[in-house]
């Protein structure tokens, strides 16, 4: 039976006992325990069941490629399911769960399945649910739908918090065994900026499991010496329990850093997701122990021999008295040197191999051990746990020679280097025939835009299996054993029966066997791919881990093929599951979508400004006084702001820097008009169209110097319209030279407006904003008092108008220091609806209001703004199809009511006739309308079916019930027709 050893466990403290439960029953640890040596040392081997069969299964594994020892941990808030014993730590009052089973672990019903295996073989449910087509929705689905999933689903909000961080650095080193600990000092004394991280808790890998000498030191000192001399080292990073989950394009690695695991509650974030751009990334992520397929390997009680070693070494575990011990190669004598020295019993090493004349077999055979060479096992007896073996000639198909008792079976089918990250952004790979594995091909690293290496690998995980291999890698001395070559083995025995591939396994949580996947070859399923899916082989949490060469090979075989030909299926990240908390970090409760201040927004507070939502962003839509209705404060900040001087907080405005060589280009491509053509200094308004030619966005372009420009954008469109830039370069365009950035926070922006505007900045002093010094749609940039502003002269109201962009840290500050200034002149803040109010006045359009996806510049009287030099731009050719062109589109014009009264929002005029389902035919509707102090009556912009050509028209609208209100066309601008006042 499984238990705790008296002595040893290199990693565990046995003075801090920690408590936890295990269905229920109470069980006991240490601290740094797992929750599976946690198990295991407390006797509990058969920890869940099967996806497909409900079979019982154990702990295979030590680490990330464990496929059974899932459970569920925690209860109510803090549940989660599939948590995997093995890389999970022990924490005191832990609360661990079975899954996959009813009612219970030790009698589940669902084990049935078992016993009805020929009916469920690879692909029984693409035969199965066909007909009769009525029974899917009332039989099958509800079936599946019951019966799919492993463990339950949390049903309370995670309280835990979650974060995300960002990092820069010249070398990541992933892995923090040998390889990466040499790694990472060779980068880090050349002066580099190394990030060293590694998965578990504890450095070294399994150098301290498996012995050795380097540099003529045991292998501990040397890893205590390294890490010494790594933290001494300022420009070297280390952290433990931090997964490299996935390498990118342009060295992108996300990071999966578990903080507070073992601590939960305690205030700190429980985990936090790491964006980290890598000059070079080093993957030393070592390499993975193969099982081997025979049947009965699924037997709680059989694992990997490095798996039981690790145990009896760092946990002081030992998963079994008696130990038989299965292999192919060398490896597996260092678990029987391990389980000797702990004082317990290997009866018989079983391998596969004809002759065995390497260093460690000859250790063990000198220390008693019986071992049977050319042999394999036939199955393994027990079901819920392991009570023996039957031994049979690897060769033959499976007839018993001898029966031996044991109570776990150690098995080892070779070594397969972990090379996820090389993969995930096209490192290529090569077959070594030799030692039976899959390997980086350093010929095809996956490479950046220049070509260069993104990636480069070092020890098991480059196949260098041996720790002398390893460390020559790095010019360093190391003393392990030789190894002897392996023997491929992918079926035990060669030729075994039916009976016996039936119950070998080869993914043990999807419960695909041997003779899963041969009946796919069988039934076309060629492509490794296909046969992935078809079978579900290496679906599961492992993602192929442990059951993905020995699928390849047997498929493989059975297509008569060798293995390089059929290939490996796909590496994607992440490397192991990442929770959904992670992903989203802060994003979630207030945060999920959280409302956008500005740098002045704590003063409109004060002021009890009424808020209008923009976007993200919330504005004061006006700023009513003590007894002032919401139309009224309008009223008046529009009538001090054309008397006197009105501001307003524009910070919300888009402010997206373009920058380099083709940035010019670039910029005639979104616009509709030239943008290269502008004099540094100077501004020009532009407009912005999709594919399809219809106005998505608007807003002044600036000219900072040769190759940088300021395109402003609308609030609501700064984040879509940087997307929609990032999308053509990236996507299109990506080989010009042109970097945009999103700047729209970093600044905050005051448009002061009205004809006492300047008076109002040469009471600041510094710089000079008269007419001559800065005209309008001209910027400068210098001090304005104690400020640091860039100042342009652009008016949306029409009226002499500022607007001053200072740094976000400096925006209240300006905004009080114009407020004080300003008083003796009349300064007023005014709102949104003050400032749709004025431009209306003046006939300018509003993204959003004017236009709804259908417009196009042509409609709004903007043709001026479409340039007929440039050959193209983002919808010039839609503009060009017929229904475009078409003479009867509508057009937006002015409309002033006969009576004053002000046109409801949205309102149609209706036409004669009806259409073909029954409804009024219209001839225009209204896009804006207000009351307009200024006019002294209501005025609108509305689009109206050859509109232009209508001037003096009156048409009527629809108002309030079956009313209708008189409305005469005229010209969009209401006030101040000749531009005078805001070119003062």
């Amino acid at each position: 039976m499984s238990t705790r050893l008296a002595k040893g466990g290199r990693l565990i403290d046995r003075a801090k006992p920690l408590n936890f439960t295990f269905n229920g029953k109470p069980m006991r640890g240490f601290a740094g325990d797992t929750l599976a040596s946690a198990l295991l040392g407390a006797g509990q081997v058969m920890v869940g069941r099967s996806f497909k069969y409900h079979r019982p299964r154990g702990i295979v594994a030590s680490g990330a490629e464990e496929p059974n020892a899932l459970v569920g941990l925690g209860r109510n808030a803090r549940f989660e399911p599939d948590q995997r014993t093995t890389t999970t730590e022990l924490f005191e009052g832990a609360e661990t769960r079975s899954q996959n089973h009813w009612p219970s672990l030790d009698f589940d019903i669902g084990e049935i399945n078992d016993r009805l295996y020929k009916f469920f073989p690879a692909g029984f449910y693409y035969k199965t649910f066909m007909a009769p087509r009525a029974a899917w929705k009332h039989l099958f689905e509800p079936i599946i739908r019951k019966s799919a999933g492993l463990g339950g689903v949390p049903k309370e909000a995670d309280p835990d918090r979650y974060e995300q961080a960002y990092a820069h650095c010249d070398v990541l080193v992933a892995g923090g065994g040998v390889a990466g600990l040499a790694a990472a000092l060779r980068e880090g004394r050349a002066g580099k900026r190394v990030w060293l991280v590694e998965q578990s808790a504890h450095w070294g890998g399994r150098t301290p499991v498996d012995d050795g000498q380097i540099d003529g030191v045991e292998a501990e000192d040397w890893i205590a010496a390294a890490l010494e001399e790594l933290e001494s080292l300022a420009n070297v990073t280390m952290r433990t329990r931090f997964m490299a989950a996935g390498l990118y394009d342009h060295g992108y690695v996300i990071g999966y850093e578990s903080v507070a695991d073992a601590t939960p509650g305690d205030g700190r974030p429980r985990h936090r997701l790491w964006r980290i751009r890598a000059g070079l990334t080093i993957t030393a992520t070592g390499a993975i122990e193969r099982p081997l397929a025979f049947a009965g390997n699924d037997v709680p009680g059989v694992m990997l021999a490095s798996a039981v070693r690790d145990y009896i070494v760092n946990w002081a575990v030992s998963p079994g008295d008696r130990t038989v011990i299965v292999t192919n190669n060398d490896d597996a004598y260092r678990t029987a040197l391990a389980l000797l020295d702990a004082g317990l019993t290997v009866p018989t090493i079983v391998d596969a191999r004809e002759e065995t004349h390497g260093a460690l077999p000859q250790e063990v055979k000198a220390r008693g051990v019986r071992v049977l060479e050319g042999r394999g096992i036939a199955r393994v007896l027990g079901r819920s746990r392991v009570t023996g073996v039957e031994i049979c000639a690897q060769a033959g198909e499976g007839g018993a020679v001898e029966t031996i008792a044991c109570d776990c079976v150690a098995m080892s089918g070779g070594w397969s280097p972990v090379v996820h990250l090389w993969s995930h952004c096209g490192g290529k790979l090569i077959w070594d025939e030799p030692r039976a594995m899959f390997r980086p091909d350093p010929s095809r690293p996956p490479t950046g835009a220049d070509g260069a290496a993104m990636a480069t690998v070092a020890g098991a995980a480059n196949g260098d299996l041996t720790l002398a291999e390893t460390m020559a890698g790095f010019g360093i001395g190391a003393c392990s054993h030789d190894e002897a070559a392996l023997a491929p083995v992918w079926m035990m025995p060669a030729g075994a029966t039916d009976a016996l591939r039936y119950k070998a396994f080869l993914d043990f949580q999807n419960d695909v066997k041997v003779s899963d996947v041969q009946l796919a070859a069988r039934e076309g399923y060629t492509s490794v791919e296909h046969t992935k899916r078809y079978t579900t082989l290496g679906m599961a949490t492992d993602q192929g881990k442990l059951s993905n060469i020995n699928g390849l090979a047997v498929l493989s075989d059975a297509l008569g093929q060798p293995i390089p030909a059929t290939g490996t299926t796909t590496f994607r990240p992440p490397y192991t599951p990442i929770s959904l908390g992670a992903i989203t970090g802060e994003a979630r409760g207030d945060l999920f979508q959280p409302l956008r201040r500005t740098p002045i927004q704590s003063w409109h507070e004060a002021q009890g400004a009424h808020w209008e939502p923009v976007g993200h962003w919330r504005r004061p839509y006006c700023y009513p006084r003590k007894g002032e209705s919401h139309s009224d404060a309008v009223g008046r900040e529009i009538t001090n702001t054309r008397k006197n001087v009105g501001m307003l907080d524009a910070s919300t405005l888009g402010k997206i820097v373009v920058k380099g060589p083709d940035a010019g280009r670039f910029l005639d491509m979104l616009y509709t008009n030239m943008m290269s053509t502008l004099p540094v200094g100077k501004c020009r308004y532009g407009l912005m169209c999709n594919e399809n030619g219809f106005l998505m966005d608007d807003g002044v372009v600036a000219r900072l110097s040769e190759d940088m420009w300021l395109c402003h954008t609308t609030s609501g469109g700064a984040d879509r319209i940087h997307g929609w830039m990032e999308d053509w370069l990236q996507c299109e365009w990506w080989d010009w030279k042109v970097y945009v950035a999103n700047l729209t926070e970093q600044f905050a922006q005051i448009a002061v407006v009205g004809p006492k505007a300047r008076a109002l900045l040469e009471r600041l002093g510094g710089m000079d904003v008269s007419k001559e010094a800065l005209p309008f749609m001209h910027w400068a940039e210098g001090k304005l008092g104690d400020f640091d502003a860039r100042i342009f002269r652009i008016s949306f109201s029409g009226e002499l108008s500022y607007e001053i962009a200072v740094p976000a840290s400096q925006g209240l500050a300006l905004w009080e220091t114009l407020m004080a200034e300003g008083e003796a002149l009349g300064v007023m803040p005014y709102g949104t609806e003050a400032l749709h109010v004025m431009r209306a006045e003046k006939g300018f359009i509003m993204i959003g209001d004017e236009t709804d996806g259908t417009v196009i510049p042509q409609d709004l009287g903007l043709s001026w703004a479409i340039s007929k030099k440039k050959a193209d731009f983002l919808g010039k050719r839609a503009q060009e199809r017929s229904h475009m062109t078409d003479p009867n589109r509508w057009k937006l014009v002015g409309l002033e009511t006969l009576d004053g009264s002000v046109i409801p929002d949205g309102s149609h005029a209706p036409a004669e006739g009806y259409n073909a389902n029954g409804q009024r035919n219209t001839q225009g509707r209204v896009t804006s309308t207000y009351y307009s102090p200024t006019i002294g009556k209501g005025i609108a912009l509305g689009l109206v079916l050859n509109g232009p050509d209508r001037m003096g028209e009156v048409i009527e609208f629809t108002g309030e019930g079956e009313t209708q209100i008189k409305a005469r066309i005229v010209e969009t601008c209401f006030y101040d027709k000749e531009g005078e006042k805001q070119d003062v």
